[in-house]
């Protein structure tokens, strides 16, 4: 096979989209039998809102979640004060969304696992992996119950005690966020509205905060404990920790879900490729959930893999393109990994900083801006939507696995269309992931640069 991804979380699932609706060979293998079956992370950020509407679920994901509603702030159990969880992001022609959803992980993996089987795709469910090897053509891997795979590349999308990773004698780099154990469940709870993030601290500055899960009956429990304790992931722990922080009696917790400890730490891996195996998601970073970074740089981890997989496999582009993986993801994954931290403890608002519409490339070997004046969109910005003097949405000409060269002068063997006014003046040729690889005063000029990337 040509792609073999290990772990069946939005990481893995993303990226078997994308390589399935480009026609790779591609496995998804988890080692658990089913999908992951918690709320954990339930942020999905305006960016990825973005990727997924190119990957034909938005609509899905939208209907299987909600907005977020307000936090309401507890004290000896009255009410004291109401705040938005978010600071408001305007949307414009741009950015047409910049709101963050609320969507339970399951759910989200649910959506895309759908998908994944619409376009062919599969996922082999029970696969404990142990090991591998790698020559020069391709990654052996064994399985616990003594089954063997090749594939050309292998992604490690197993989490963040990625047994891949490990094979493949790659470290992580990391500190701890906050030294109190933390505590998350899924609960059906009664006495509490659903119009609210109700959240009870405690004198010790410990507590509880209980969110209705848009989208379901349950709400999410996410509990900071005391330092030297230990969390009761069982019912009667939980229903002790919620009477204790909040006017709900212990019987009010009717059902748990799911749960599960954690510590917040933030750790980058050292590498994210390794010959021909990637690192990506939590096997790459690991963040506090503070903020909704996690999930949402992982997907588009998968997104900015996709395309340069295909490309190569395709027999279009140099292997030297995959080295562009690392080059862009790690050093985006590092900037989210220090707002994850800062907004845990306090540092930065949940707003413009982490709705990620800023991601971009400037940076990047792939980026060949040739302009002598750009203007405001220039060679590795994300490419904005908005509609240009024909009436032709961005958003909608982008979506699908190709490129897209924005000019007034049509060029043959690739979709091409005149930009909207607000990218100013120039030529521009959009990468498959939404971004802007290439840009300059005309469409003759862009080949050599196509050449690089297999266009």
């Amino acid at each position: 096979m040509d792609v073999l991804i290990v772990g069946a979380g939005p990481t893995g699932l993303t990226l078997g989209i994308d390589l399935a609706r480009r026609g790779v060979d591609a496995l998804v293998v988890e080692a658990g039998d089913k999908l992951f079956p918690g709320s954990r992370g339930k942020g999905i950020q305006p960016r990825t809102q973005e990727v997924f509407d190119d990957l034909g679920v938005r609509e899905a994901i939208r209907a299987a979640g909600g907005p977020y509603p307000p936090q309401l702030f507890w004290k000896n159990g009255e009410r004291v004060e109401t705040r938005p969880m978010f600071d408001e992001v305007a949307a414009d022609e741009g950015a047409p969304y910049t709101e963050p959803l609320m969507v339970a992980q399951w759910r989200t993996q649910e959506v895309l696992y759908a998908r994944l089987r619409e376009l062919g795709g599969r996922v082999d469910f029970g696969r404990a992996l142990t090991g591998l090897e790698q020559d020069a053509d391709a990654v052996t891997v064994r399985s616990a119950d003594g089954t063997t795979d090749r594939a050309r590349y292998v992604v490690a999308a197993d989490g963040g005690r990625s047994t891949i990773r490990r094979a493949v004698g790659v470290g992580m780099t990391g500190e701890s966020v906050d030294p109190s154990p933390f505590l998350v469940a899924d609960l059906r709870v009664r006495g509490l509205d659903r119009d609210h993030w109700h959240v009870f601290v405690g004198d010790d500055g410990n507590g509880v905060a209980l969110c209705p899960l848009a989208g379901t009956d349950d709400f999410q429990l996410a509990a900071k404990l005391p330092e030297g304790t230990e969390a009761d992931l069982s019912l009667a722990g939980v229903r002790r920790l919620v009477s204790a922080y909040t006017p709900l009696d212990a019987a009010d917790v009717t059902e748990l879900r799911w749960a599960s400890d954690f510590r917040p730490r933030a750790a980058l891996a050292d590498r994210f490729r390794v010959g021909r195996v990637f690192l990506a998601g939590d096997a790459a970073h690991v963040h506090s959930p503070a903020g909704g970074q996690g999930l949402n740089t992982s997907v588009q981890d998968a997104y900015n893999l996709g395309w340069k997989l295909g490309a190569v496999l395709g027999g279009d582009a140099p292997d030297a393109l995959l080295d562009t993986y690392e080059e862009e993801r790690r050093a985006n994954a590092a900037t989210m990994l220090n707002l994850s931290t800062g907004v845990h403890r306090g540092e930065v608002r949940r707003g413009e900083a982490t709705v990620q519409l800023g991601i971009g490339y400037r940076e990047s070997s792939l980026a060949e801006e040739t302009r002598a004046n750009p203007g405001p969109v220039r060679a590795g910005d994300r490419a904005p939507d908005g509609r240009n003097a024909d009436g032709v949405r961005m958003f909608d000409a982008f979506r699908g696995p190709h490129w897209t060269l924005l000019t007034p002068d049509p060029v043959d063997g690739i979709r091409s269309l005149r930009a909207p006014e607000s990218y100013g003046p120039g030529v521009f040729l959009v990468r498959p992931d939404g971004y802007v690889g290439w840009a300059g005063e005309t469409s003759g000029d862009f080949t050599g640069y196509a050449a690089r990337v297999g266009l």
